[in-house]
């Protein structure tokens, strides 16, 4: 995740148990099947929506729009993105904590690093940008008279330096393929299916995998499919699509418990 995606899935998106994970470091085999080569200087539009079943079974969709602007700093690369809005068409009470939190950081500008290899991600300053948004976190929360404000500001403030930093850089992860660990065939295990496609500059993967998760304190077997398109010319990851699911009432069919998309498109 972004900043904001890190704190919405810290309020409201936190994944039941193994259901969903995020991208991990990159292999060397993954980072050698594409060219890293983001357009320079060119305004791009992310959004990440997440789908989900809340407390009361039904799907809660929320949705972060990014625009997103590449360019070269040294032998790298630097990525500026600020979060534009929140869309949601959950009920206001349900979603209130989360933009209460979030839209602080509307407009904000967040900056990442990336070597040209697009290996790695790193957040410029991250010190002072936790630091700021802990303030900002406890600001909007007192205003907005939510206790909940300053448990998560300590939530914040307690996490590790390293595991802040990985819950922040998620999202980019996920967009630069170099650094997506989760798309790389490699580490595919016995149980997993992967399926790749090529048609012309875009190659799709194609990945199912096999786990199990505890759903209201029983462990359920869980199916996560897994569709991702990415540019070979830039190394970026257009748009991915992961659908989480469990057996239905009876071991009939499949029920659907998370859904999350990311879609990367030129500013129109």
């Amino acid at each position: 995740m972004m900043l904001a995606g890190a704190l919405g899935a810290l309020l409201l998106l936190t994944p039941p148990s193994q259901a969903v994970a995020a991208p991990g470091d990159a292999s060397p085999a993954t980072a050698a099947q594409v060219r890293f080569a983001p357009p320079v200087g060119v305004p791009l539009r992310y959004q990440v929506t997440t789908r989900r079943i809340g407390r009361d079974g039904k799907l809660i969709d929320f949705a972060l729009v990014y625009v997103l602007e590449w360019q070269r700093t040294g032998r790298g690369y630097r990525l500026d993105t600020v979060l534009q809005r929140i869309e949601s068409g959950a009920q206001p009470d349900v979603t209130r904590m989360v933009t209460v939190m979030l839209d602080p950081l509307v407009g904000e500008n967040i900056a990442y690093l990336v070597p040209s290899d697009g290996s790695r991600i790193d957040l410029v300053d991250p010190d002072q940008l936790w630091e700021r948004v802990t303030t900002r976190v406890e600001r909007a929360g007192a205003e907005a008279e939510r206790a909940e404000a300053r448990q998560l500001a300590q939530l914040i403030a307690a996490l590790p330096a390293a595991e802040r930093d990985r819950l922040a850089t998620a999202d980019i992860r996920a967009l630069i393929a170099p650094a997506n660990a989760a798309i790389s065939a490699a580490a595919v295990s016995d149980d997993t299916d992967v399926s790749i496609h090529t048609d012309g500059a875009r190659r799709t993967i194609a990945r199912i995998e096999r786990d199990s998760t505890l759903i209201a304190g029983k462990a359920q077997s869980l199916e996560i499919d897994n569709l991702w398109t990415v540019d070979t010319g830039t190394g970026l990851v257009m748009r991915e699509h992961r659908q989480s699911w469990i057996a239905g009432p009876d071991g009939e069919g499949r029920k659907l418990i998370e859904e999350r998309v990311r879609a990367l498109e030129p500013v129109s």
